[in-house]
């Protein structure tokens, strides 16, 4: 009888080399994701603080106005960073793309981080944040394509959801980081030393964390072997599926509009229109950051993978968190508080954040392999710049015409039946 003893041996290492190796890819894409988000959206909660340092126009509001332009800038960049790294990401693997985002952001974050103000070196101040603001927006927009399809390949089909869930919980641990670090700054030191040198720390927290997330993406094992094809993957994408390309892009319409009403214009409008204390700002930023990393876990942990099909969660959860706007909005409007407004957004983040990492994954099994992490940069890269980045200017604008406090909710209503369609219309397939 043949002796098994060697072979039953190795099986428990072999397992355990693939689940530290699966951990070190989780702990790499998701610490490097959350960084990069981190770094890029730290820059909206200390903008004030920004524009008085380095944009020193003489009109009250020009200074904010031209922080929040150069806050802009990095989504303008986006598409740009989805189209050439996702294309970089096809051409010569995920681990390179992953590399090359991190060092994109370390430079960006650096500049806007170490750059002396306006007073002591005139015109190069601003000058060199924007220029930060646009390497951190070109490393964003390439950043999702290539983390989240690293993170769907590094495991086998039974446990994608799984994966792709640390993707969206890194955001939601970037959005409570950030909103965490205005509130402890804010509390811990007089306006005079924030406003002086206080606002840079969340930036050099970033930038001193940057080193360790490059060292292990370049330490990581490759999920996808290129091979030399005819055509480029940006060419295939508009040729072969240019269809599917535009439906994707519809499909974010929704989930991106929310998010950035949501988590980022809510509470500016608490405080503006509803007259909340200022706080509120903080406090509704780390409940959504909170409930966007809860919601994300448990669909990885206990949905998704359990699931036949991704379209019927995708669809079920935005019908759901749509449902529960305009009702939410009344309620705001009628009772204003503090405990109404965070109730609100865990309950709309958390209903939509259940079902986006299905989301993901419906868009990438939707391309081939070659062509994935092109495709999905150019999906979400031009949905969050046309329908996310502008998405607080088009409800300020529509209530500033209007006049009507319910505008976020006619305007996120609009945005999610047109995601709806799109879903219902987008081909779902589960191979590879």
């Amino acid at each position: 009888m043949q002796d098994l003893t060697p072979a039953l041996g190795t099986a428990a290492p072999a397992r355990e080399r693939t689940s530290r190796s699966r951990a070190k890819t989780i702990v790499a894409t998701s610490a490097g994701n959350a960084l990069e988000m981190f770094d890029f959206t730290v820059f909206s909660y200390f903008a004030a603080l920004i524009a008085k340092n380095f944009f020193p126009v003489d009109s009250e509001a020009g200074p904010m106005l031209l922080a929040l332009a150069t806050f802009g800038v990095g989504f303008v960049m986006r598409p740009l960073g989805g189209i050439l790294i996702g294309g970089y990401a096809d051409r010569h693997g995920r681990k390179a793309a992953l590399t090359l985002t991190i060092a994109l952001m370390m430079i960006g974050t650096a500049m806007i981080a170490l750059t002396p103000t306006y007073a002591r070196i005139g015109i190069a101040a601003p000058v060199c944040v924007v220029l930060g603001r646009l390497l951190q927006g070109l490393s964003a927009g390439g950043e999702i394509g290539a983390a989240t399809t690293f993170l769907m390949e590094s495991g086998p089909l039974s446990q994608r959801g799984f994966m792709v869930s640390f993707q969206m919980m890194s955001q939601g641990v970037a959005a409570l980081l950030g909103a965490l670090s205005g509130a402890l700054l804010s509390a811990a030191l007089p306006p005079a030393s924030l406003e002086a040198w206080g606002w840079r720390l969340p930036f050099l927290f970033g930038l001193l964390l940057g080193p360790v997330g490059l060292y292990i993406r370049r330490h990581l094992d490759e999920t996808h072997e290129p091979r030399a094809r005819e055509k480029s993957a940006l060419r295939e994408v508009l040729t072969a599926h240019l269809g599917r390309l535009l439906l994707g892009v519809m499909m974010i319409v929704g989930p991106t509009s929310m998010l950035y009403i949501m988590v980022f214009y809510m509470p500016g409008y608490a405080v503006r229109e509803l007259h909340l204390p200022v706080a509120t700002s903080f406090l509704a930023g780390c409940a959504s950051g909170l409930t966007m990393l809860v919601a994300a876990l448990a669909a990885g942990l206990f949905i998704i993978d359990r699931l036949p099909r991704r379209k019927p969660l995708v669809f079920g959860t935005s019908f759901a968190s749509l449902l529960c706007v305009v009702p939410a909005f009344k309620t705001l409007l009628t009772m204003p508080s503090i405990p109404v407004l965070i109730v609100i957004v865990v309950l709309v983040m958390g209903l939509a954040t259940l079902g986006t990492s299905s989301f993901f994954l419906l868009i990438m099994e939707g391309f081939p392999q070659h062509v994935r992490a092109t495709a999905l940069a150019m999906i979400y890269s031009f949905g969050v710049t046309i329908f996310g980045g502008f998405a607080q200017f088009n409800v300020t604008w529509l209530l500033h015409r209007t006049g009507d406090p319910m505008t976020p909710a006619w305007y996120l209503l609009v945005a999610g039946v047109v995601s709806l369609l799109a879903i219902w219309r987008f081909p779902e397939r589960r191979v590879e």
